[in-house]
């Protein structure tokens, strides 16, 4: 290993474990998603049941296994905690920065540490880095596919073709056919684009197809078997029905992934849009020149470009939207603007011009913003609103400094050479004041966690639990950190014996009716979500 190999592995190494892993457990499982995903890998992980997933004891075929088993992996080493559910999320985000690392050195060398780093500190990726969901198993499998698709594509060898194949294959355990579904619309789209029909043909590798079935397939043959309802419930219900209509109640407008692209690219949304507006105005260009050999740095960056579109429109089109089905789309951004970045340095060796005022300006205002909101974390968590007064102008205060620091820093004399550098120094302060400023916010304002404990603290022994009219995170997240299923007052069936209950604040009429006959006893309110716990008697004893 060189002195340079050993300081791009040292550089990445330090990026993906602050980014990814540094303060992963600073503050519990949030939403609903989390501790129900990270429940159901806990509960196959007891059961030693790596086929069927489970929740609250019965079969629960939302999703396919790849995050469940990745999660009972971690739990066997690091035992069932928050830490463990979120690790499979921060490992795939590594892999997926290594792969973007190891292509560009290999085809497009120069700036394989930029790209690297580049996909490491989009926002979405470091989001969903630290989440216990499918998202990033996901976009990782799909996007590392797209890249070993591409190299074949390049360099004709077929090892990279079987890469393909088994990354659409994790996809598609990771979260069903949408990821050969996606990878095929992007192939086609990219064949249209460059006038190669047959490379949809010369994709359809029968022994790559083997290599899918083989991996893909005996999963969801198995969970038929032992679950006849499979079919309809995830291929039926959780995927058609949830694209073609709002059965789930996630309607967003048209234009809803526009927005939220943008800004899971942060902070190089900017740079990001000069790229794609620059590859799409070439190949309009060159659309209809002739040549015997096909021009590889043309046609990639209309690849990237396929990629993003794709994705983009077909999510867009979809009546169900949520954040991070468009994460397998932010790793092209990431590798469009690695490949802009490489073909404008060498012209910068060759006296080009320097980055444009209006360009530089705009960059840097994108990527000092989020130290506004990463500054005053705690106040936005529990306000849910930017503060006015002396707070709010410090952090604006740091932010124009930065924004000042890096539009400089462009326009000079070094142009797009101090691009990661500059870009990455607000990245890091912003982690680093969401880490240090806000997480004991989000844990108490967010995360059942604290509620959990405090339950704990109350009794002698684990009582039954039951919620009142609480939200779905609240129920989900007290599934998780106590380890059983809640039961609902709304659906009539309250426990008979002693147990606990959790309602928010303003229920007490409600409570009192519901417990009509029985001895109940306030504990304690919980402020920073305004919900109640009371101790319930067991039905018939004496008031």
């Amino acid at each position: 290993m060189t002195t340079r190999t050993r300081t791009d592995v040292l550089l990445i190494a330090g990026f993906c474990a602050f980014l990814f892993f540094y303060g992963m457990g600073q503050f519990g499982l949030i939403g609903a998603d989390e501790p129900r995903y990270a429940q159901v890998a806990r509960e196959m992980f007891e059961r030693h049941d790596w086929i069927t997933p489970v929740l609250g004891g019965r079969a629960w075929l939302e999703k396919p296994p790849l995050y469940y088993w990745q999660a009972m992996l971690a739990y066997s080493v690091l035992r069932v905690n928050d830490v463990a559910a979120r690790v499979p999320a921060a490992i795939d985000a590594t892999l997926l920065v290594i792969a973007v690392y190891l292509f560009f050195r290999r085809f497009r060398r120069g700036v394989e540490v930029d790209a690297a780093l580049i996909t490491a500190s989009c926002a979405g990726v470091i989001g969903y880095a630290h989440a216990a969901s499918m998202d990033m198993a996901l976009a990782a499998t799909f996007s590392i596919g797209m890249l070993a698709w591409w190299a074949w594509r390049e360099s004709g060898k077929r090892i990279y073709l079987a890469v393909f194949y088994v990354c659409m294959a994790l996809g598609m355990l990771a979260k069903g056919p949408v990821a050969p579904f996606l990878a095929v619309l992007v192939i086609v789209l990219f064949s249209v684009a460059v006038g190669e029909f047959r490379l949809v043909l010369r994709t359809l590798w029968l022994p790559g197809v083997f290599l899918f079935c083989v991996i893909a397939l005996p999963w969801y043959f198995a969970v038929q078997i032992r679950n006849p309802q499979f079919f309809r419930e995830f291929i039926l219900q959780h995927n058609l029905a949830r694209f073609s209509s709002d059965l789930y109640h996630h309607r967003q407008p048209f234009w809803y992934y526009l927005p939220v692209t943008a800004v899971a690219l942060v902070p190089w949304t900017v740079f990001v849009i000069a790229a794609f507006v620059e590859s799409v105005r070439v190949w309009w260009a060159e659309r209809k020149s002739v040549s015997d050999e096909p021009d590889f740095e043309l046609q990639f960056s209309v690849f990237v470009c396929c990629w993003l579109v794709a994705l983009v429109v077909f999510f867009s089109t979809s009546q169900s939207k949520l954040p991070g089905y468009i994460l397998p789309a932010i790793p092209a951004g990431a590798v469009l603007l690695a490949d802009y970045l490489r073909r404008h340095l060498a012209q910068e060796h060759g006296g080009a011009e320097p980055v444009s005022k209006g360009l530089a300006v705009l960059h840097a205002l994108v990527a000092a913003a989020p130290i506004v909101p990463s500054v005053l974390i705690a106040y936005v968590v529990t306000q849910h609103r930017l503060p006015a007064g002396r707070l709010m102008y410090v952090a604006l205060a740091v932010a124009f400094v930065l924004c000042a620091a890096i539009a400089l820093t462009l326009a000079s004399r070094w142009r797009l050479r101090m691009l990661r550098f500059v870009t990455l120094i607000p990245v890091v302060l912003s982690v680093a004041a969401v880490l240090k400023l806000g997480t004991v916010s989000i844990d108490q304002t967010l995360s059942a966690r604290p509620l959990a404990l405090e339950l704990s603290a109350v009794e002698t022994h684990q009582l039954p639990l039951a919620v009142y009219g609480v939200s779905r995170e609240m129920e989900y997240g007290l599934t998780f950190y106590r380890n059983q299923t809640p039961v609902r007052y709304e659906g009539g069936s309250i426990p008979a014996g002693e147990h606990l209950l959790v309602a928010p604040a303003t229920w007490k009429v409600k409570v009192a009716q519901q417990t009509s006959g029985r001895r109940v006893l306030l504990l304690r309110h919980y402020s920073p979500q305004d919900v109640d716990y009371y101790w319930v008697s067991a039905a018939g004893a004496k008031p």
